[in-house]
């Protein structure tokens, strides 16, 4: 094809940075790009714009920001632009069908898992919470449904044993827009037969709520570990002592319980030892409500007489 497509391009957090950098420094760089409305955030509530509205202003790309995308005045501004192709990373809304019917190319989709595994808004904590060796990026169809569509490429890349949902958002971001760029030239060819989805083995990670960072220390150590671990840095693994909410950032199963309750604070050291429903879980780094996070040993010299308290239910 001698003539590069009109791109446009959906996205919204900074999972779908790297994808849009990696557009912008290629020869199908974007004519606009479609994101959520700012937002408000922080302390002061100030409006914030999403991070791919941020970078696509930086090099002078416009941005379009529906509240719905069915609205009559988006659909218009949209069809407007012409694509030949749409690229979507974390969009965030589900393109109509009258949007889907735009591009000649057809419309593209970087999703954070191997699909048909966990499909929808969190595939990243969920591999995490459901202890899975491994995850990836799948390249895909957008179609009217959630993560449904046919597979175009994947790639692997395997889960570490202590890596956290941010940094593993991070890496599976960078694999993704590699994979794109390396899919496109191909896919413009012709050269690449989709692959449906194989609806039977489909799983789905829905989006995460505040209200499930609270530990249930009922559960095993090795569920609590992967817990913190899928919700580092948001929602955010909470629990309490004193009545304070305390954010458990860092944690991995230790030894085998003894006979003490769930919760219960064990031991000191270099982690603080927690009992469990099943083992006992050790504490290496926590942060205290509005304080920077510390190691264990700090917050144990910062609290007396921590042996044989208590942690209870988050409510952060």
């Amino acid at each position: 094809m001698s003539d590069a497509p009109r791109v446009l391009f959906y996205g919204s957090p900074d999972f779908a940075v790297p994808t849009l950098q990696a557009l912008i420094d290629s020869p199908w760089r974007p004519v606009a790009v479609v994101t959520q409305p700012d937002a408000r955030a922080g302390r002061g509530q100030s409006l914030r714009p999403p991070p791919v509205k941020e970078l696509a202003e930086a090099y002078g790309i416009p941005a379009i920001q529906p509240s719905r995308l069915r609205e009559r005045a988006a659909v218009a501004q949209i069809t407007s632009l012409r694509p030949d192709l749409q690229i979507v990373a974390a969009y965030g809304q589900i393109i109509p069908r009258s949007l889907l019917d735009l591009p000649r190319i057809g419309s593209l989709n970087v999703h954070a898992s191997l699909l048909p595994r966990w499909r929808g808004a969190s595939p990243i904590s969920a591999a995490i919470l459901h202890g899975d060796a491994e995850t990836g990026v799948t390249i895909m169809l957008v179609d009217e449904h959630e993560d449904t569509g046919g597979i175009v490429r994947q790639r692997a890349t395997p889960i570490g044993e202590s890596e956290q949902a941010g940094g593993l958002s991070e890496r599976l971001a960078e694999i993704g827009a590699t994979l794109l760029i390396e899919t496109i030239p191909d896919w413009l060819e012709g050269k690449i037969t989709v692959k449906p989805q194989d609806d039977s083995l489909a799983t789905r990670a829905r989006r995460v709520k505040k209200v499930q960072g609270r530990i249930d220390w009922s559960q095993s150590a090795e569920q609590i570990a992967r817990h913190v671990r899928a919700f580092t840095p948001w929602p955010a693994a909470s629990t309490a002592l004193d009545q304070q909410t305390i954010r458990v950032t860092a944690a991995r199963a230790g030894a085998p319980s003894g006979t003490e309750p769930p919760g219960t604070i064990v031991e000191l050291g270099p982690a603080i030892v927690v009992a469990t429903g099943s083992g006992r879980l050790d504490v290496h780094r926590l942060q205290r409500a509005g304080k920077r996070e510390m190691s264990a040993e700090e917050f144990a010299r910062g609290a007396r007489d921590l042996v044989g308290r208590k942690f209870g239910s988050g409510d952060d």
